[in-house]
């Protein structure tokens, strides 16, 4: 089964969002990334619940809302309302992490746990049977256009060899520095969800680029 490919549109031209949004669409991209910063948890800022809300009728993709925010327990029923299909938070942005994710789970949401490259995977252990996909990052949140730190492979090992000693069934995102180099090393590790922003909408052809990630992982 190829990886799932998920396009960020941190990268697609914003005042053409809705042509970038149906572009990689028709190009089988299943799920698209949506990056949500707070100028807090992170240096830069970005969309809010309205634009998930206002993105949804646009597309039957699977909207993955990645909440890169300070205390997101605090904002986690908007963006289910707004009609994310996947919710993602980060372990280091709460102290209350098995309650912002049961807050997920009851709206009807899938839940996500993320871990930043300065995070042990031991941070998570304690949640991993309540989520649908755990996201590594790759590089460190809050910007596009970074580089694949290698080192992070070895957590995506780690959480598939969890996955199947505990015969739990979370996808493995991984987000940062994905390209036609990278992303073979991450499915090999045990990843099958990939976002990819900058190597996609490079402004020459974002359906050419999803095809080969997706022939790079088959």
């Amino acid at each position: 089964m190829s990886g799932i490919i998920a396009p960020s549109i941190l990268s697609a031209d914003y005042t053409n969002l809705e042509r970038d949004v149906k572009l990689v669409e028709a190009a089988g991209a299943k799920y698209l990334h949506i990056d949500v910063m707070d100028g807090t948890f992170v240096p830069s800022i970005s969309y809010g619940p309205n634009w998930v809300k206002q993105l949804r009728p646009e597309t039957n993709m699977i909207l993955d809302v990645h909440l890169m925010v300070q205390n997101p327990e605090k904002i986690v029923n908007e963006f289910a309302d707004a009609g994310a299909d996947i919710i993602g938070v980060h372990v280091e942005a709460t102290p209350h992490i098995h309650r912002a994710l049961q807050m997920i789970k009851n709206k009807g949401v899938k839940a996500e746990v993320v871990i930043n490259p300065g995070t042990p995977v031991l941070a998570i252990e304690s949640v991993l049977d309540m989520v649908d996909q755990v996201l590594v990052m790759t590089v460190n949140p809050g910007f596009g256009g970074q580089k694949f730190l290698p080192s992070t492979l070895n957590k995506i090992v780690q959480l598939k060899a969890l996955r199947e000693e505990l015969g739990y069934h979370f996808d493995i995102e991984v987000d940062g520095g994905i390209n036609g180099d990278t992303i073979a090393s991450a499915y090999e590790a045990g990843a099958n969800v990939f976002v990819a922003g900058s190597y996609v909408y490079d402004k020459v052809d974002p359906a050419s680029k999803i095809a080969a990630l997706k022939d790079l992982t088959k």
